[in-house]
């Protein structure tokens, strides 16, 4: 059974977001449209889908690097903002973003809220190793030379 560790990350994602779209717990904000996601960002995002890409993305995060708070989280979704002539500096990503789609993810299952962060809870574990292993399954069907290495 594949992990999330054997599989790309950006097709990873993209199934993950695919499977998060039919679920009916998880459902982008009406602000989402609107907002960008942090003060280092100059648009809004131009996917209509980057809701369920992001709760993707933060279950990934949150599985791989084990219990996370939404700081920690805000310091990894952030990015440089140029402050006129001087040079750019890191600015933290939107918090009410990460914190929203985190609530979400754990009403529908996937994460626990522990004292020192979040985590994947037992069942999301289960369901995001079985959209691996898919992922793992066809990436070998177009690929038969990734059979030897894993």
């Amino acid at each position: 059974m594949a992990k999330v560790y054997d599989v790309p990350s950006d097709r990873f994602i993209e199934k993950l977001a695919t499977y998060l779209k039919n679920d009916k717990k998880i459902e982008p904000p009406a602000w989402s449209y609107f907002t960008k996601t942090g003060s280092h960002t100059e648009k809004i995002p131009q996917n209509k889908d980057w809701w369920y890409i992001r709760c993707a993305s933060l279950l990934r995060k949150v599985y791989i690097h084990g219990p996370l708070s939404v700081e920690d989280l805000r310091s990894k979704y952030g990015g440089s903002k140029q402050r006129g002539y001087n040079l750019a500096h890191h600015v933290d990503a939107s918090g009410g973003i990460i914190r929203t789609g985190l609530k979400q993810l754990e009403s529908s299952g996937y994460v626990i809220k522990r004292n020192n962060g979040r985590i994947v809870s037992d069942d999301g574990m289960k369901r995001v190793d079985r959209i691996a292993t898919e992922l793992h399954k066809e990436l070998q069907k177009t690929n038969p030379e990734l059979s030897r290495y894993s």
